[in-house]
C-alpha cells in the first residue's frame, strides 16, 4: 500500500482588517487604482524594474485575483490595501513563499505616494506578517529594499525587523548599481 503525501496547501482566508484598513484580493476592476500609483517613476524606481503600463496592471491582477496556493516556492499572495469604508486601492502588500522547506518568506509593500506619511504601509505590512506567522506557519519573514528607500527601512524598524545584510551594487537598475538591504524577523520574535 503507498502512502499518499499529505496535502500541505495552504489558502488565506482574505480579507484581512486592522483598525483602519481592510486587504483583500485583488478584483479585475482594481486596474486602474492600481495602475495610478505602479505606472510612477518615483515608484518604479525602488522595483529594479520599469512603471507597469496598463496592461501589465490588467493581466498581474488577472492571475491573481483568485488569490493562490501557499505551498509550493514563489507561491505569491497579493492584496489590495484600502482604507476601511472607502472606496478605492490605496497601495498593496504581497508575501511570496521563498522556502516552502525551510518556511521562509518574503515581504513587500507598494503604496501610492498620495498616502506616504499616514502609517499605512506599516500597519498593512504588520497585518501581513501576523498572517505569515500564524496561519501560514512561517518560520522566518524577510524584506529586500534599495538602500536609499529610507521610507520602506523605516517601515522594517517599527516593525522590529533587524537589518541583516547590506548587500553593494549587488544589483543593475538600468544604469544605476543599486545597494540593497536585507531586513528579516523570526516567529518567536513577532509580537504583533
Amino acid at each position: 500500500m503507498t502512502a499518499v503525501p499529505e496535502d500541505t496547501t495552504k489558502r488565506v482566508a482574505a480579507p484581512v482588517t486592522t483598525g483602519r484598513l481592510v486587504l483583500r484580493l485583488f478584483t479585475p476592476a482594481d486596474a486602474e487604482d492600481r495602475y495610478a500609483y505602479q505606472c510612477l517613476p518615483e515608484v518604479a524606481r525602488y522595483l529594479y524594474r520599469p512603471p507597469l503600463t496598463r496592461e501589465g496592471c490588467a493581466e498581474s491582477l488577472a492571475v491573481r485575483a483568485g488569490g493562490t496556493d501557499w505551498r509550493a516556492d514563489g507561491d505569491t499572495l497579493l492584496l489590495a490595501v484600502c482604507r476601511a469604508g472607502e472606496p478605492g486601492v490605496v497601495g498593496e502588500v504581497v508575501l511570496t513563499l521563498a522556502s516552502a522547506h525551510a518556511r521562509q518568506a518574503e515581504i513587500g509593500w507598494v503604496f501610492h505616494p498620495r498616502y506616504a506619511g499616514r502609517g499605512y504601509a506599516t500597519e498593512a505590512a504588520g497585518a501581513l506578517l501576523s498572517l505569515a506567522f500564524g496561519q501560514l506557519d512561517a518560520h522566518r519573514v524577510f524584506a529586500r529594499l534599495d538602500a536609499l528607500n529610507t521610507a520602506s527601512a523605516r517601515v522594517c524598524e517599527r516593525l522590529g525587523m533587524r537589518r541583516e545584510a547590506h548587500l553593494v551594487e549587488n544589483d543593475l537598475d538600468g544604469d544605476r548599481w543599486g545597494s540593497e538591504y536585507v531586513y528579516a524577523l523570526l516567529a518567536p520574535e513577532w509580537r504583533g
